[in-house]
């Protein structure tokens, strides 16, 4: 079969690999779409998770079940699925309460073991979920980043009527502020230095954008909200977006860090104490797969905006992931196998 193997930073080939083998509790299935995400970006640049010296990147996608082994009992050939691709331990007391996004031992598609951008990938039969026939392929491989955003929703103090602030416009400030708006959010600011991306945001359930470059975006913010928003996040992950988070939240607010932060960072510890304002952070997600489906299923959310290109496997490094570092008009590529 087709597929990207990965060597290292800068180094991946579209290659023919051999097939790999379902086991007794496994399903081969079909890749239908995998989405390229930030993570990939990252271990393409730099390798950063990534252990084994060559692996199948993808852990956006969804397909069609084509084999299962002998042991499952849930899907069938020709089931129409999408794949949460994390898992931990199952033994840690992390895992034995449902957090196993933050196990100490957490492992995933496309990182540890092969993931999605190949014509076939084998997943065990836990982490498949079925998708309706009313959600298309396409929509289905938005599934996993709408799981990390509904579950910084979920652990935030958001309550229905408070005003927002996102620091970044990618996929996931874009599907984040998308969310906030199905779930009621009375005032959305996103700030976002990309053009194109301001008005992706604002067909995404933004209210106010704001070009962090050419605008005092905290002052904006806080003479717009009587002194600040209930709660802000970061979604872009350097140090001039998490000091501004913190500093447009109203005192007793909280700042929400949903973003992975490459570098180290100066914080100020002051201007948090000062107003008692709360930190709290998210990572990945946790048995929220069901409940992302059935919100993309029954029409909840408005996110075909964020897809701005489909390419072919064989175009993936220079139609995707230099594409994506060069050319901010796009947001979400979709890989078709």
């Amino acid at each position: 079969m087709k597929a990207l193997m990965y060597y290292g930073a800068k180094n991946v080939k579209v290659e023919d690999v051999k097939e790999q083998e379902v086991v007794h509790d496994s399903v081969k299935i079909k890749v239908k779409y995998a989405g390229i995400c930030g993570t990939d970006l990252h271990e393409y640049l730099h390798k950063n998770f990534v252990t084994a010296d060559q692996m199948i990147l993808g852990h956006e996608f969804t397909g069609e079940i084509v084999e299962v082994g002998e042991s499952v009992s849930k899907f069938k050939a020709g089931d129409r699925v999408a794949i949460e691709p994390i898992w931990g331990c199952g033994e840690c007391d992390t895992c034995k309460t449902g957090n196993y996004n933050i196990c100490a031992n957490m492992k995933s598609y496309g990182i540890h073991e092969n993931g999605g951008f190949a014509e076939y990938v084998v997943v065990k039969e836990s982490k498949v979920f079925a998708l309706p026939d009313t959600l298309s392929f396409e929509r289905a491989a938005l599934l996993e980043p709408i799981a990390v955003v509904l579950q910084a929703i979920r652990k935030s103090s958001f309550k229905i009527g408070d005003s927002v602030a996102l620091f970044g416009a990618g996929p996931i400030g874009l599907l984040l502020s998308e969310c906030l708006r199905a779930a009621g959010a009375s005032k959305i600011f996103v700030a976002e230095v990309s053009d194109e991306r301001r008005e992706l945001a604002l067909k995404m359930g933004a209210d106010v954008v704001l070009n962090p470059v050419k605008e005092d975006v905290a002052q904006i913010i806080k003479d717009s909200t009587n002194g600040g928003v209930d709660v802000s996040f970061d979604v872009a992950g350097i140090e001039a977006t998490f000091n501004q988070s913190l500093d447009v939240v109203k005192p007793n607010g909280e700042f929400m860090i949903v973003s992975i932060f490459a570098e180290a960072i100066k914080y100020q510890p002051t201007l948090q104490v000062v107003g008692e304002k709360r930190i709290n952070s998210s990572l990945g997600y946790n048995n929220i797969f069901p409940q992302a489906i059935d919100l993309l299923s029954k029409g909840s959310l408005n996110v075909d905006s964020v897809i701005t290109s489909i390419i072919d496997l064989d175009d993936i490094v220079e139609e995707g992931f230099e594409k994506l570092i060069n050319d901010k008009k796009q947001c979400k590529i979709l890989v078709k196998p």
